[in-house]
């Protein structure tokens, strides 16, 4: 098990971590509502109350925070304690892309659909050089049936969406190579990773079918994922819990144990970006540990 070092616990349902300048990490807490501050002392600071399932996070080039909200869940708290997602709650609030002001905790909402379809659950979030993010949507799962969903790309003023791929099996973790010309997707019930060819900013080239990554042969799911500094796919990685590491040219996987089934997501921070820091949802902590690869700096944020 790789050493490592607990910030805080007792948030509800952590995810989208973002290793901020000043040394805070910002999370959503899917199960709060909320987009929150994690002070380097393990302070906690609710920056904005958004509702509904707050997922996927991301700082834009306006500096505010981009928010891919699920619209919520049923949730389940185990015998020990753990806390456990479900299906689609009683009171979803809808699937939509949040703007957060992180000065005054102002939230907008910027999309809800594209082309009259509805979104159910975006997910996971990354901004391109353009100033434009690709974000995926997981969708929602009821009783006896699930939605059918894909990616997205989008402009950061609310004036263009399009859907940039459909169908997928619940995409959840995304993000981009260091050049920018590939998309890696992550689907979680097949625990699988895909990488697209980019051809312009928002538009995968469809002459090209898209490859799927090397894959570990026991029984895993998929969360959101990040990219280091030479183009290692880190998904985090559900059930067996843990960060699976990717190469690039889709030779080789392996899993770094994290103590967490739901280990839901990771960043890069701290000095050189060789920081990592990590999710562990079911107990609501935020844990750091010194990764073996820098991170890639993200557009907007590390640069």
């Amino acid at each position: 098990m790789t050493e490592i070092t607990e910030i805080t616990s007792g948030l509800k349902f952590p995810e989208g971590p973002i290793a901020m300048q000043d040394g805070s990490v910002i999370v959503v807490e899917i199960a709060r509502g909320t987009l929150s501050r994690v002070q380097p002392n393990g302070d906690i600071e609710v920056i904005a109350e958004t509702g509904g399932g707050p997922n996927g996070a991301a700082i834009g080039p306006d500096g505010a925070c981009y928010i891919c909200n699920n619209g919520g869940f049923i949730w389940h708290e185990s015998s020990t304690g753990l806390l456990f997602p479900g299906h689609q709650p009683p009171d979803y609030s809808g699937g939509r892309i949040e703007r957060v002001d992180l000065d005054t905790g102002e939230v907008s909402v910027l999309y809800t659909e594209c082309d009259g379809i509805a979104l159910r659950g975006p997910n996971d979030i990354v901004f391109d050089r353009e100033g434009g993010f690709w974000f995926t949507d997981h969708g929602k799962t009821r009783e006896r049936d699930r939605d059918r969903t894909g990616v997205f790309y989008a402009k950061a003023d609310g004036s263009y969406i399009t859907e940039a791929i459909f169908p997928l099996e619940a995409p959840n973790g995304i993000g981009l190579s260091p050049d920018e010309q590939t998309l890696y997707v992550a689907e979680t019930p097949t625990g699988r990773l895909w990488a697209y060819p980019i051809s312009a900013p928002g538009e995968i080239d469809g002459s090209v079918r898209g490859t799927m990554l090397a894959q570990l042969p026991d029984y895993h799911m998929f969360d959101s994922l990040a990219v280091d500094a030479h183009g290692n796919v880190c998904v985090a990685t559900l059930i067996t819990g843990g960060i699976t590491i990717h190469s690039p040219d889709a030779s080789s996987a392996r899993l770094v144990p994290m103590p967490d089934v739901l280990t839901s997501n990771i960043c890069f921070g701290g000095e050189d970006l060789n920081t990592a820091y990590i999710t562990l949802s079911t107990t609501g902590r935020l844990v750091a540990c010194e990764w073996e690869t820098a991170g890639l700096p993200l557009n907007f944020l590390n640069t």
